[in-house]
């Protein structure tokens, strides 16, 4: 039996079908992130990029992106060891630092709702970015990373 392609291949190797399957879809790299530059310390909020569709946790507009929203960053194999503000169970981040796939990612299940009975996908319950004041982001942390 062969070996899964995440376990052969390092991350510069795959092929551009095989980097966007990587992705869980859990949304958690879409919710507005909050660094203490003192500590280090990284704490998710409940908001979410205005592109980000909270329902079915995909962005609406995902080959524009990085031009309609500045500050969107976009995953390579050369930034993602850099990327310490990702969740620590995101498959990207989790293959860069060589611990695997984690057991419910839907690559291993087979079914994408795997992610949601893990509890590792962000609530629908977001608050779009373009409907908050920026003054108010601590207020709207949810947790610490």
């Amino acid at each position: 039996m062969t070996k899964p392609f995440w376990e052969t291949k390092k991350l510069s190797e795959m092929t551009p079908k095989e980097w966007e399957s990587l992705c869980d879809g859990c949304g958690r790299c879409c919710l507005y992130i909050l660094h203490n530059e003192e500590t280090g310390d990284v704490f998710e909020t409940d908001v979410a990029c205005k592109l980000f569709d909270a329902k079915k946790r995909r962005c609406t507009d995902y080959d524009n992106r990085l031009k309609r929203v500045p500050d969107c960053v976009q995953l390579t194999p050369d930034n993602i060891s850099t990327l310490h503000w990702m969740p620590k169970s995101c498959a990207y981040r989790r293959l860069s630092e060589g611990r695997g796939l984690a057991r419910w990612h839907p690559l291993i299940t087979g079914d994408p709702k795997s992610v949601e009975r893990a509890k590792i996908a962000v609530s629908p319950d977001l608050i779009p970015e373009d409907e908050i004041d920026d003054t108010l982001l601590e207020s709207r942390i949810t947790k610490a990373r």
